[in-house]
């Protein structure tokens, strides 16, 4: 198999696990914000939050172009003012990666502390506990079964993003040319062996991934 395969390979696991990474820190912070604070607009959030869920890949990418494109009002303020540029790039297909499957972690990251019992908080809290040490010792290690199932969804999910990375970091090989998007490459060439080996890396790696999440989301909901 030719190197580039392997060079898309590890771009590919780089990608999804920054997107994972970024997406644990954030969909922990949000999950925990919906889940334990009432406020107005909670509910809206949430949808908002959960829109690339539903939205056509595509409709993301123009979304994310429109923010972090040279012309967009990030991405013409990042440029003029440090040069850093994120389209054609890999931190900009970790960017695409990281949005598109934020619901996933999101959605479990909030059952996960819903379904921690309050009052084993309030316990912890008359021990002497601060808010700190309550978070990270009672409510995170109680919820992580169901946290950890949404992490493994989005490192799967990031695997396989396809269209909102091409849109915004586009498909140069060894620099932006992730698994799904050489999958395509390889189809429209007519390479069908290099299309069926990346295939079914990311088939197995996917299944696996599913598997566990699955053994993992029952454990969370108790």
């Amino acid at each position: 198999m030719d190197a580039s395969v392997w060079i898309t390979l590890l771009l590919t696991l780089k990608v999804a696990g920054w997107a994972t990474a970024i997406n644990l820190v954030l969909g922990v912070a949000v999950g925990w914000l919906l889940a334990r604070r009432d406020f107005l607009g909670r509910e809206f959030v949430d949808a908002v939050l959960t829109l690339p869920l539903v939205l056509p890949p595509t409709v993301m990418g123009y979304y994310l172009l429109v923010v972090i494109g040279k012309r967009g009002w990030l991405g013409h303020w990042l440029q003029s003012t440090f040069g850093i540029n994120l389209i054609f790039t890999w931190q900009g297909a970790v960017i695409a990666a990281t949005i598109v499957a934020f619901p996933l972690v999101l959605k479990s990251a909030r059952t996960a502390f819903e379904a921690v019992d309050p009052q084993l908080e309030k316990a912890a809290r008359v021990l002497g506990l601060n808010e700190w040490a309550v978070f990270f010792r009672i409510t995170v290690p109680m919820a992580w079964p169901g946290i950890l199932a949404g992490v493994l969804l989005v490192f799967a999910r990031s695997l396989g993003e396809f269209g909102a990375t091409l849109m915004v970091a586009g498909s140069i090989p060894g620099r932006t040319q992730t698994l799904s998007v050489a999958v395509y490459e390889a189809v429209q060439a007519g390479q069908d062996d290099t299309a069926n080996f990346l295939v079914a890396i990311t088939s197995i790696t996917c299944i696996v991934v599913l598997l566990a999440a699955g053994r993992l989301a029952p454990a969370g909901r108790h």
